[in-house]
């Protein structure tokens, strides 16, 4: 059987990020990887110059015509737009039965550009958090849906986590990126255990879309039929060696993304 695995984010015309940067995960995890695009983004190195968000009912469309036809293992969403988007992507997982799915709670780009509407992350807290195996958010994503002050230390990320369970997901990765010191540390919390996944921190500016590539990282070895405290150390060490191998491309003039393909490159 061959493990599938689908995106659901937008696009990013760069390719460093989104679905550019979820299918190139899938690929380089042995991953056969299609797409349910929800919106269009122009972008570079620099920023985020445009969006133009999918209409909620093709969204639904391309939903149902992957899950109607492809026998997918996992799925990775990433940006949502808005809150009709939102719900046209919870109905689509509810009409095809799809569980293993990793919530990357995208907010904004890198670069500080909103990519989901701020009255549309109640949608995403109450309609697809409590769908999700796992949700990967950042310390500002874990403040934004909880409304709270972003965490200064593990002690506090670990409360945040816990909360982010009691609103309905199974699994918590919470991204220690933003945190200082030698390592970058994650800490994977279940309702009865969390571990702390550490990787050393990688000096370098070119971090484009780690978040949507360690979701869709996670995602891929779910696909493969790994567990998920596995699968998310799988994940942490592909995106570790491909941010340790960014600097060996020469992508635009601003932050670049990560070497997806550091292994075969």
């Amino acid at each position: 059987m061959t493990a599938i695995a689908v995106t659901i984010a937008g696009s990013d015309s760069s390719g460093g990020a989104g679905i550019q940067a979820d299918l190139k995960t899938f690929a380089a995890l042995g991953v056969y990887g299609a797409s349910v695009v929800t919106a269009v983004t122009a972008q570079n190195t620099r920023g985020v110059a445009a969006i133009h968000e999918v209409p909620a009912a093709i969204v639904a469309a391309q939903m149902d015509a992957v899950f109607g036809d492809l026998q997918v293992g996992a799925v990775k969403i990433g940006m949502l737009g808005s809150a009709a988007i939102i719900a046209a992507v919870a109905a689509g997982l509810d009409r095809h039965g799809q569980t293993r799915v990793v919530l990357d709670p995208v907010l904004a780009a890198t670069s500080g550009e909103r990519l989901l509407a701020n009255e549309a992350i109640a949608a995403l807290r109450e309609t697809l958090l409590p769908r999700a195996l796992v949700v990967t958010p950042n310390l500002p994503e874990a403040a934004a849906l909880l409304d709270a002050p972003e965490a200064t230390d593990e002690s506090e990320a670990l409360r945040q986590a816990d909360r982010l369970l009691a609103l309905g997901a199974d699994v918590v990765l919470m991204k220690g990126g933003h945190f200082q010191g030698a390592d970058s540390t994650d800490i994977l919390v279940t309702g009865t255990v969390a571990i702390r996944v550490i990787a050393e921190r990688i000096p370098t500016r070119n971090t484009h879309g780690t978040g949507c590539t360690l979701a869709a990282a996670i995602a891929a070895g779910l696909a493969k039929g790994q567990g998920i405290t596995d699968a998310v150390r799988t994940a942490k060490e592909y995106v570790t060696e491909a941010i340790a191998a960014a600097d060996r491309l020469t992508i635009g003039t601003g932050p670049g993304p990560v070497h997806h393909f550091h292994r075969w490159w």
